[in-house]
């Protein structure tokens, strides 16, 4: 089994800052590529970043110059600084990680962590 435990969500207001923390556990041999995706209720689930074990990073767009996506390997943690935030950033913030084992990725995630940023 693999478990992806979140920390770091809460209440800020906008132009404050926060930062999401996610460790993951269990059966994680193979553990490649970490990122953070969010959801709104209705709404598909986005990408907001991902990084990989050798430190490559992706963000959307609407996140780039304001969040920074990191990790610690010796950890197999993720974290991710929300920096400059806007009350559209207001979501569910759901913890992703893939292992490959033989050859195939297998995709896990996280319970989710609310975040709110208050106008």
């Amino acid at each position: 089994q693999v478990q992806l435990v979140e920390s770091g969500g809460g209440l800020v207001q906008a132009g404050g800052s926060l930062r999401l923390s996610c460790a993951a556990s269990g059966s994680i041999f193979g553990l490649d590529r970490m990122g953070w995706y969010r959801q709104t209720p209705g709404k598909q689930r986005e990408l907001v970043a991902t990084i990989t074990s050798g430190g490559s990073t992706n963000y959307a767009d609407s996140v780039k110059g304001r969040f920074t996506i990191s990790r610690d390997n010796a950890k197999n943690t993720v974290y991710l600084q929300m920096n400059s935030l806007k009350p559209e950033d207001t979501d569910v913030y759901y913890c992703h990680a893939v292992i490959v084992r033989t050859g195939v990725g297998y995709m896990y995630w996280g319970q989710g962590t609310q975040v709110t940023v208050s106008s």
